[in-house]
């Protein structure tokens, strides 16, 4: 008589569970523009969830904090003149997202950390150079400053953030409509998928398609009959992936191995409501204490409701096994570095003691200066149009200051304003 022997996985038992009501986040008004994004972004600081505007396009970003209801008149971050379609927080600092929209442009934001007294409007720069609209963000996973974007031009453009200028533009491998971008771990390769149902390996500085169009898959799996789409979150860490179907009210997950069947069927998280998007925690963020190895932030129509995933231990001691050293918010190179070929790792960061934020970062965007470029070689300019011209770089400087004076001034106000309105509270809390 055989016995049937079973896999040895420190993840067999891995479950999921929502959050109690208090800890999710209510009314909150989805957007319910018809994109196959995941409308929610998270890191270890804030949530940002795209959101009905009118007039434009607009999402929400709230401290991780403040759960319950959100104030009808909370502040949102505008500035798009048509829906947001993507939204993604820079791995390498916290207080700083992007955003997609169907107006042909990318937005750079920098986030405060206190609570704005108005809607965000102004970004720290705008990226143009999509003919259509832009359905698509992924931030470079070890260098700074980098972001890719991908539209229905069927273009990806590869940006570096901290000079607004475009570092590669990837116009001619793709026939039709791209579904979707990943970096690679190092950030040297990328993977497309696409509408002509091909998926391409690409090398982005080459400007090549590397490897497509693979003969045969190591696993196939049937999900559901259900059309919507799927979003996969995948973890290096534990080498699971997770699929959540917009549209759908579970989430599946797999572990991959290095020997076949390579994929094993682990569990599903299921529950009544369908999803309309979904965040993923980074793994920094999560509370190593409870043996949390994944978090999720689904969303539904009205509001936004945490998933935990946990693999239940007895010890309270920290579970080395579950937690190898992962990535942390230091970026290993610079842009210039990396355009000119250069790879790295991630810099890797240990969750031993748990993970603390920084404080908050500003983004510095240095435009490179046009009238800093040479003239086009040709008869000599005469000496008035020099002084002409030095004149003119004299006058922009100045009035970039004086932007940059004004600027500084109004976030210190709102801040004054903020420290105010508490201590106004609090006199009233006292006098009641």
């Amino acid at each position: 008589m055989s016995r049937r022997v079973v896999r040895q996985s420190k993840f067999r038992h891995v479950f999921g569970q929502a959050a109690k009501a208090d800890q999710s986040y209510e009314d909150i008004r989805v957007s319910k523009v018809t994109w196959d994004s995941s409308f929610c972004a998270v890191n270890p600081k804030f949530l940002a969830i795209i959101v009905e505007a009118g007039g434009g396009g607009a999402f929400i970003v709230l401290p991780l904090a403040k759960t319950g209801r959100v104030d009808k008149n909370y502040p949102l971050v505008t500035g798009h003149t048509a829906p947001v379609l993507d939204i993604d927080w820079c791995p390498h600092n916290d207080n700083v997202i992007a955003s997609a929209s169907d107006d042909t442009t990318v937005m750079v934001w920098q986030i405060p950390d206190y609570t704005p007294v108005r809607n965000i409007t102004e970004p720290i720069i705008t990226l143009e150079g999509h003919s259509k609209r832009v359905g698509i963000l992924s931030w470079h996973p070890t260098a700074r400053n980098v972001l890719l974007s991908a539209g229905g031009d069927n273009v990806i453009i590869i940006w570096n953030v901290g000079t607004g200028e475009v570092l590669l533009s990837l116009d001619d491998l793709h026939p039709d409509v791209i579904h979707s971008v990943c970096w690679n771990s190092n950030g040297s390769l990328l993977a497309t998928t696409c509408k002509d149902k091909t998926l391409r390996i690409i090398d982005p500085r080459k400007g090549q398609v590397v490897a497509n169009n693979f003969e045969e898959p190591v696993a196939l799996q049937e999900m559901d009959t259900s059309n919507g789409v799927l979003l996969p979150f995948y973890d290096p860490d534990s080498s699971i992936v997770y699929l959540c179907g917009k549209g759908d009210s579970s989430i599946r997950y797999f572990e991959i191995t290095d020997e076949p069947p390579f994929v094993h069927y682990l569990n599903t998280f299921s529950s009544k409501e369908p999803q309309r998007g979904m965040g993923f925690m980074p793994k920094r963020g999560l509370e190593v204490s409870k043996c949390e190895i994944a978090r999720f932030y689904k969303l539904h129509e009205r509001k936004c409701e945490p998933i935990v995933m946990t693999v239940p231990r007895k010890s309270d001691l920290f579970q080395d096994d579950l937690y190898p050293d992962t990535p942390g918010p230091e970026p290993a190179l610079e842009a210039d570095e990396w355009l000119s070929g250069q790879d790295a790792e991630p810099v890797l960061i240990s969750l031993r003691d748990g993970y603390v934020p920084p404080k908050h970062r500003e983004l510095r965007v240095t435009k490179r200066n046009i009238l800093d470029v040479r003239p086009p070689s040709g008869p000599r300019r005469s000496q008035s149009a020099s002084d002409a011209s030095l004149s003119q770089q004299h006058t922009l400087e100045t009035l970039l200051e004086e932007i940059k004076a004004l600027r500084e001034q109004v976030q210190a106000q709102e801040q004054r304003i903020t420290a105010l309105e508490n201590m106004l509270c609090e006199l009233v809390d006292g006098t009641d």
